[in-house]
């Protein structure tokens, strides 16, 4: 792994989801907390992890945030505008902790709908209302953003560049590189261990894997 290389991991619910899915396919990307634990202390052996953690899930702050601080790391989290204070979700006072913390704090839009299809009638909705809403909510600049279900295209890129975000996060499975405004990044999901993170997220990456992570990631982008 290069020194400029990058491996995204990011985590959803932890624990027990409490209730049906928001949306189909929610639960595959709930961890155990046993499970979230394990995965953490293999992470934090490796420093060219970035960790991140989306929908603003109410264990982003029971769970997660203590275990990061006892391991003294640091992680983005990217909460769904429209939920905040919401049942089973991260409050304004969660918000805050996580701030207070040294965590960062992004914004996963307002709805989470795909922006795909959700800029067209509700661009500045996903992309400035929900932006302005965590600020004002965590007292801070809001300038990351994380693709809702991973989705752009052209249109969505461009969108985020005219909105002013700094860096975009993805889910595209892929190695990062630290000075890019696109982030790809992998998920951990319910059946992960620390096993199968170091072989599907962690393993080295040949010179034919960058550049056909760099040609998926161009048609993607230009799509």
């Amino acid at each position: 792994m290069s020194a400029t290389e990058l491996r995204n991991i990011s985590f959803h619910g932890i624990g027990i989801p409490d209730g049906p899915e928001r949306e189909p396919g929610e639960h595959r990307y709930w961890v155990t907390e046993s499970a979230f634990l394990e995965v953490l202390d293999e992470c934090a052996k490796h420093p060219q992890v970035r960790l991140s953690f989306d929908d603003g899930n109410a264990s982003d702050v029971t769970v997660a945030l203590p275990a990061l601080v006892e391991r003294g790391l640091v992680a983005d989290f990217f909460p769904i505008a429209d939920r905040i204070g919401a049942p089973g979700s991260v409050d304004e006072a969660g918000l805050r902790a996580l701030v207070d913390a040294g965590m960062r704090v992004g914004t996963h839009g307002a709805a989470h709908r795909p922006w795909t299809s959700a800029l067209a009638t509700d661009r500045d909705a996903e992309l400035r209302t929900a932006r302005d809403r965590i600020a004002e909510a965590t007292g801070r600049r809001v300038e990351a953003a994380a693709c809702p279900f991973g989705a752009y295209d052209r249109h969505v890129l461009k969108a985020l560049r005219a909105a002013g975000y700094r860096t975009v996060f993805t889910s595209d499975a892929r190695p990062a590189w630290a000075d890019a405004w696109l982030q790809p990044r992998f998920s951990v999901e319910a059946g992960d261990t620390a096993e199968s993170v170091r072989t599907r997220m962690l393993g080295p990456r040949s010179a034919i894997g960058r550049v056909a992570d760099r040609g998926v990631l161009m048609v993607k982008a230009w799509r």
